[in-house]
């Protein structure tokens, strides 16, 4: 379907190529991929759970990781199941609305997962550089503020580059080489010059990775310092093992955003984007919850406690409704 304008046909649907050179392997992938899915929100929702049902894990710490597998859940979903639909070629068709809300939303989502793994890392800082000041700088209230302003600011600040997108016209060929509304194959089928468009994305992009990677540097430069300057090896250990799992997933994070998002476009690959892309949409959504509670032993802790309890749950409930029975 199109719309006719004096000049072109403007185009008000999207056709979602995905991965044409693996049309062999679709369903294949299509079932990789939904257990990938179900693997991830596995992962978050349990890891949300525990922060909310166990009292020792009512840190911030533990507030920004149960906001950041929120973000994850939502980030995920608004990606593969559409990309899952795509795999099975029912259809593989969007509106211009609906592609405008995906990309909104998946720019939206990722840049309030940067804030938040910039303001974990600050967290780290503060609890282990300032350890006797750490819980009046990091009150609830002050991690409440903290995660509203990284949510709300987070989709504000993608609004000029959204709007600069809506400004261009779209008169074919309609078809979007990936696997979801991603600004730069969007560019890519403007029938005007995008350079406008272009310049906003990559300097909101830009501003975005630069505000929170710095903190995140100057953070963990300056724990290492403290760390390197503990006389007892106990200390060092349990200092690294805190910040271990959060440097991990930061490195993967922000290395494959700034890849994707701050970069030139004359620089741009789409089979190589379209691969980066699944490793950052997919895997590390669903290696994140793995890392962190993996290396982490309080949330081992929590999930031991967890089986337990729910272990005498039903023990309780099957011994009342058997000889009921």
């Amino acid at each position: 379907m199109a719309m006719e304008t004096e000049n072109a046909t403007v185009a008000t649907y999207f056709i979602i190529l995905g991965f044409p050179s693996l049309q062999k392997l679709q369903l294949l992938f299509f079932f990789v991929v939904l257990t990938i899915y179900l693997l991830t929100l596995t992962g978050h929702i349990l890891i949300i759970i525990l922060v909310h049902v166990d009292s020792r894990l009512h840190t911030p710490m533990y507030f920004y990781l149960s906001n950041f597998s929120f973000l994850e859940i939502w980030y995920t979903s608004n990606i593969i199941p559409k990309m899952l639909k795509v795999f099975l070629g029912n259809d593989k068709s969007i509106t211009y609305t609906s592609c405008i809300t995906q990309l909104y939303f998946f720019i939206s989502l990722a840049t309030a997962e940067c804030f938040i793994l910039a303001i974990m890392a600050c967290d780290h800082y503060l609890a282990i550089c300032h350890p006797l000041q750490y819980p009046t700088l990091m009150n609830d209230r002050v991690c409440f503020r903290l995660a509203l302003c990284s949510w709300v600011g987070s989709f504000l600040v993608i609004i000029p580059p959204l709007i600069s997108l809506c400004k261009l016209s779209f008169c074919g060929p309609n078809e979007i080489n990936h696997f979801f509304c991603d600004m730069s194959p969007l560019l890519k089928l403007s029938c005007v010059d995008p350079h406008e468009a272009e310049t906003v994305d990559f300097v909101v992009a830009t501003s975005v990775l630069v505000s929170s990677i710095v903190p995140v540097v100057v953070s963990y430069a300056l724990i290492i310092v403290t760390i390197l300057k503990m006389a007892l090896a106990t200390g060092r250990q349990k200092a690294f093992s805190t910040c271990g799992s959060h440097l991990v997933v930061v490195s993967v994070f922000f290395g494959t955003l700034i890849y994707m998002y701050a970069r030139p476009a004359s620089l741009d690959s789409a089979d190589f984007s379209k691969l980066v892309s699944v490793f950052y949409t997919v895997v590390t959504p669903m290696l994140n919850p793995i890392i962190y509670c993996l290396r982490n032993k309080e949330d081992k802790e929590a999930l031991r406690r967890a089986v337990k309890c729910s272990r005498a749950l039903l023990g309780s409930f099957f011994s009342r409704v058997l000889p009921l029975s």
